[in-house]
């Protein structure tokens, strides 16, 4: 199933000359098939890591696309916030990565849980290459050029003890809780980081663990959500 790229992603080895790059594979393909394009035609691009422009179609032969690039534009900004996720089903996994992406979140981390099934943490969908390709799909959806930078931390009480202090220090921390007695504050200023539960939320045990360490539990009323639903819902509101 084709995704609508709003951004041709671009790396280093795609440039052939000053200006120049030569895109096979799957982009080419999106760009003869989805957009449709001709030569001469103008696309949206974005060097990964970089600025973001245009490309003009210079020829398409051969499956492959030659584009001329100019990116004079900045990507947008990122969020303020860093996100502790339980880590989700696989196949959500990728969703929600798609998704976080977008959003502009550029720290994330994959924690366990109680609830988290251990066979989660041998899902092919936890490889370097499947995590990547969920967050350029990300990047391409939003327009940004910027990678997220995804950790796996599949032991939680020596990440909680150790690890997470440090990264929470001078953040709002707040950990999404279905019985927490406050509701989840909007338009959080400064550098926040979001804790969020598996399906079916954090155990005590977790949350008087994170509230130790600084974490505020909120909860988003009544509804109980699925992660993929929580993660957008928790941050528009909060960022």
């Amino acid at each position: 199933m084709w995704h609508t790229m709003n951004l041709i992603l671009l790396f280093p080895g795609d440039f052939t000359g000053d200006g120049k790059v030569l895109l096979t594979g799957r982009r080419a393909e999106h760009i003869l098939e989805v957009h449709r394009s001709k030569a001469g035609d103008e696309l949206t691009v974005g060097l990964a890591g970089g600025n973001i422009g245009r490309g003009r179609i210079l020829d398409l032969a051969g499956g492959s696309a030659e584009l001329a690039v100019q990116l004079t534009q900045a990507p947008p900004e990122p969020v303020s916030a860093d996100l502790i996720l339980a880590l989700p089903r696989p196949k959500v996994l990728r969703r929600v990565l798609q998704t976080i992406t977008t959003l502009g979140v550029k720290r994330i981390y994959l924690i366990n849980a109680c609830r988290v099934e251990k066979s989660y943490w041998s899902s092919p969908f936890l490889s370097e290459e499947s995590i990547r390709e969920q967050l350029i799909i990300g990047l391409e959806q939003a327009r940004d050029t910027m990678m997220p930078e995804v950790m796996l931390r599949p032991l939680f009480k020596p990440f909680v003890e150790d690890e997470l202090p440090g990264i929470i220090s001078g953040t709002t921390s707040l950990v999404a809780h279905p019985g927490a007695a406050l509701e989840c504050p909007r338009n959080v200023s400064g550098s926040i980081t979001l804790a969020i539960g598996p399906e079916g939320g954090f155990v005590q045990y977790e949350i008087d663990r994170l509230r130790g360490i600084g974490f505020t539990p909120i909860h988003m009323g009544e509804r109980i959500l699925r992660v993929e639903a929580a993660v957008p819902a928790l941050l528009s509101r909060i960022c």
